[in-house]
């Protein structure tokens, strides 16, 4: 898994607009998806987050980056509470919420409804989309609930980020140098990267 990989597929999620990312990744086995995973993790560790894998299977690896302590907040919504809750989802820790996430994972073939809460999309949207609503607009998510405004600001700001990061890696910007730490959050303004 190179570097590039994953700044064009996480590129948000590394500037912290975004809670997680989720990539299909080649793997020939499971031992070097786990010392490429090592690698990747020396880096955004340090910096407030990790990747892990969802799923392995036939030679590819769901990847899952995210950032713990924004994922964490986002638990504190009620309504995702309520979502996770009508799962099953355990109470106990964020970790053992991604540990039954990746039993999810394992035990069906399509992707469980609720992953947009470990990705940080709105809980209400995320409920929206398994209750069928109808939808008001789609971005990186569908929006049923929260506000569509808002909500294409935030797909503006993904989308200037992922260009602004894949341009900067290759003006030579590593991963751990494009990483920001979560210190660094309250300075992003990734919408004057759209004349850059």
């Amino acid at each position: 898994m190179s570097e590039d990989t994953v700044i064009r597929c996480c590129a948000p999620t590394l500037a912290g607009i975004k809670t997680g990312s989720i990539f299909n990744c080649d793997f020939p086995d499971r031992r070097e998806m786990t010392s490429s995973l090592r690698t990747i993790n020396r880096c955004l560790v340090a910096r407030g987050a990790c990747a892990i894998p969802l799923r392995y299977r036939d030679g590819k690896a769901l990847i899952y980056l995210y950032r713990p302590a924004m994922l964490e907040k986002a638990f504190d919504d009620p309504v995702a509470l309520q979502i996770l809750d009508s799962i099953g989802y355990p109470k106990s820790s964020t970790a053992d919420r991604i540990s039954f996430l990746i039993r999810r994972f394992r035990e069906y073939k399509a992707f469980p409804h609720e992953i947009g809460l470990f990705l940080g999309y709105p809980a209400v949207d995320v409920r929206g989309f398994t209750e069928h609503k109808e939808c008001k607009y789609t971005g990186l998510w569908k929006v049923f609930d929260s506000d569509e405004k808002e909500a294409k600001r935030i797909f503006a700001c993904c989308r200037n980020c992922t260009r602004a990061y894949i341009r900067r890696n290759r003006q030579g910007w590593s991963l751990s140098r494009l990483t920001i730490r979560p210190r660094q959050f309250s300075y992003i303004n990734t919408e004057r990267e759209e004349t850059a």
